[in-house]
């Protein structure tokens, strides 16, 4: 459960450890969803009228292609936390790593956040392993699965040095 009445936890801390499904409804179009389950676990406490504070990690796997030959892959996270969610009429409702929360609510619904931190999470160009060669920049065959046949056109600029080189 990612959703916690705040009236409770303005008297004692919450501990969490719960699940945010690949299937719920806080994810968007276009966003880079988990496999599996994020397992979220950690601490939600108050820290001040109108203030919350959650320390913890999330824990996940992420689909992606790799940057060099476009082949499906998946991406381990595993991410500490350290959040700060306020009412709009606290101080820090201006700073931009502040996540804000409706006064008027009587709970504290922490998928929002957690969604937003998984996608800062994910990372943008992972590649499948380090020793990718990617694709051949004239026909686009993946390199790791063997040479191409192609010959790659080079600029007739270096031609002098290539002579050099080969002869």
């Amino acid at each position: 459960m990612l959703s916690f009445d705040l009236r409770s936890l303005e008297s004692v801390a919450a501990r969490v450890d719960a699940e945010l499904r690949s299937d719920d409804g806080v994810w968007e179009a276009g966003d880079a969803r988990p496999i599996t389950a994020v397992a979220v676990t950690g601490r939600l406490s108050a820290a001040g009228a109108g203030k919350f504070y959650f320390s913890g990690h999330i824990k996940g796997t992420a689909g992606s292609s790799c940057r060099r030959c476009l082949e499906d892959m998946h991406v381990s996270v595993d991410e500490a936390l350290h959040l700060l969610l306020v009412d709009g009429t606290a101080d820090e409702a201006d700073e931009p790593d502040v996540y804000l929360i409706d006064a008027r609510q009587h709970e504290l619904d922490l998928r929002a956040a957690i969604r937003e931190e998984w996608l800062l999470a994910v990372p943008q160009f992972a590649v499948c392993s380090e020793s990718c060669q990617g694709l051949c920049p004239t026909c686009g065959g993946n390199r790791n699965t063997g040479a191409c046949a192609c010959k790659a056109a080079t600029d007739p600029r270096w031609n002098a040095l290539t002579s050099l080189r080969d002869g």
